[in-house]
């Protein structure tokens, strides 16, 4: 498996791994604190796990945290629904990590916890993420104008789905 839950004794690895990235990821996330950097802020977000529906995943290269997919806006009843997001560090990317990561979350999402759909956006111009998503059977079901704000900027997203059926 590509992926495992993230636990409170990766936040020294995870926070490494976040510093070393913290270039690369900026112009892809919101803009973070500075302690979210930090083996303390990210105990704390590791703290969090499965709070409000939210699963933490790392991203392995071998033993190794290469990056995190979450799973959260997990919605049940009629809904059955869930979102992904997902990074990998910037030395390992096109290795087919993310990927595997995306299909594993998929397996559980749906297997595990019985969910009918999961939806993902991406920037517009963040074409490798979007070419995961369609590897792993994701459609493109349109474009959400100022969806999120990335970088301090509301920026527009590519929104996709997968049915479980």
């Amino acid at each position: 498996m590509s992926i495992r839950p993230l636990r409170p004794e990766d936040a020294e690895e995870l926070a490494a791994l976040y510093a070393a990235n913290r270039d690369f990821l900026a112009p892809f996330e919101p803009v973070r604190p500075p302690e979210f950097f930090t083996v303390e802020g990210q105990r704390g977000r590791l703290g969090q796990r499965d709070a409000d529906g939210i699963r933490q995943f790392a991203i392995l290269d071998g033993e190794a945290i290469a990056g995190t997919i979450n799973l959260f806006n997990v919605r049940r009843d009629d809904f059955q629904s869930g979102t992904i997001g997902y990074w990998v560090d910037s030395a390992r990317n096109g290795l087919g990590l993310g990927t595997s990561a995306v299909a594993g979350v998929v397996a559980f999402a749906f297997d595990e916890l019985g969910l009918h759909r999961l939806e993902a956006g991406t920037l517009v111009d963040n074409l490798a993420s979007q070419r995961v998503l369609e590897k792993n059977g994701f459609e493109r079901i349109g474009l959400a104008p100022r969806y999120l704000r990335i970088a301090g900027e509301w920026r527009d997203h590519v929104l996709f789905q997968r049915l479980a059926d």
